[in-house]
């Protein structure tokens, strides 16, 4: 059972942040679901994409979404070995540009799918010949209308600000995607369920760890690999939700000129892919240590063991390619726990709108 207290367990049904606890605490059953329920559908979509042979991916997305569509493109390239890119939608909606997509796959990522650049981009694309694939939370969206295929990634409503239950339902929905497209077996997902639930239980572990951010004025969360799109991911929850300035970067970039302004006040969270991701990480968090900042490793246990802090995730045994799904979940607890010891409500972060219309 999840340790996240429920809005009813409190009495109130006012507590601040009781909105996204309850779906932070429904991501396994919402990975069941999906494994279950959306798992065929999803291989009949991939398996008539593949019949079209598409040359080349695009992924189009923005927010949460957009760091879901970067998952993708390590899967579509490390998987596949297609060719893939984030597309800059103003091209499109504000340039008119109107580019060669014959036999393009044009995937847009969207919880929602009522954003008009989305489906503004996405029709274009199609009018100019791609295969267009929508994935989202909502089937009757006018986003899954204007594409050729859609996912529906079966998250139910999600109404905290935050995305959370719809971000992992994005990225297994995307994983059983690209494994249909090449034929591959997805039996390695059907462990996340239950993982989901381990990690959720160790909640007061994460409390334990957002006192160290409860008056940071900025944060730097890296990873390489398929735990870049989570640092991203990450940071955007704790900016959103708490306010910290969190900047992400790819333990690569982070040597090219950031690592300048990292020192031993300096907070950092390192997401350690148990594989070569991780391996790639390596040469990172050794200079980060040697410029003795306040490092926090989230991953396996070898490398919590050599941090001043961290979090052990239980991936021992599961591939690399879908350890992201795990990842996030103490990173996104995290975001919740800060906020709360802050003072803040992370159900209506200030300025912002559950869908963004951008154009």
């Amino acid at each position: 059972m999840s340790a996240i207290p429920t809005g009813q367990a409190h009495g109130s049904s006012e507590r601040p942040g009781r909105i996204m606890a309850g779906e932070l605490a429904e991501q396994p059953e919402v990975l069941r679901r999906v494994l279950d329920e959306g798992a065929p559908k999803i291989r009949e979509v991939a398996e008539r994409v593949a019949a079209r042979k598409p040359r080349f991916v695009l992924l189009t997305a923005r927010g949460t979404s957009d760091n879901a569509a970067l998952y993708a493109k390590y899967l579509l390239e490390i998987r596949l070995g297609l060719p893939c890119g984030l597309t800059s939608m103003s091209t499109t909606t504000t340039y008119d540009a109107r580019p060669d997509l014959q036999d393009v796959l044009v995937v847009t990522v969207s919880q929602s799918g009522g954003s008009p650049d989305l489906v503004a981009s996405t029709r274009a694309a199609r009018e100019a010949g791609a295969i267009t694939l929508a994935v989202t939370n909502n089937p009757d969206s006018a986003l899954a209308a204007v594409s050729e295929f859609h996912i529906d990634i079966l998250a139910g409503p999600e109404k905290a600000l935050p995305a959370t239950k719809t971000y992992t339902a994005s990225l297994l929905a995307l994983y059983l995607f690209v494994e249909g497209l090449r034929g591959g077996d997805v039996e390695p997902a059907r462990v996340l369920p239950r993982l989901a639930t381990e990690l959720l239980a160790r909640q007061p572990e994460i409390k334990q760890l957002a006192g160290r951010y409860r008056f940071a004025e900025r944060m730097v969360i890296t990873s390489r690999g398929y735990g870049y799109p989570t640092a991203k991911e990450a940071a955007l929850k704790l900016m959103e939700t708490s306010y910290i300035p969190a900047l992400s970067y790819s333990g690569a970039d982070l040597l090219h000129g950031p690592l300048a302004m990292v020192d031993n006040i300096s907070p950092v969270i390192a997401v350690v892919t148990d594989g070569k991701g991780g391996e790639a990480l390596q040469p990172v968090l050794d200079r980060l240590r040697g410029r003795g900042a306040d490092l926090v490793v989230i991953g396996p246990s070898a490398q919590v063991d050599q941090a001043s802090a961290g979090f052990v995730l239980p991936t021992g045994g599961v591939p690399e390619e879908i350890q992201p799904i795990l990842e996030i979940i103490p990173l996104q607890l995290l975001a919740y726990e800060v906020t709360i010891a802050r003072g803040q409500d992370p159900d209506a972060p200030r300025a912002l709108a559950k869908v963004t219309e951008t154009h």
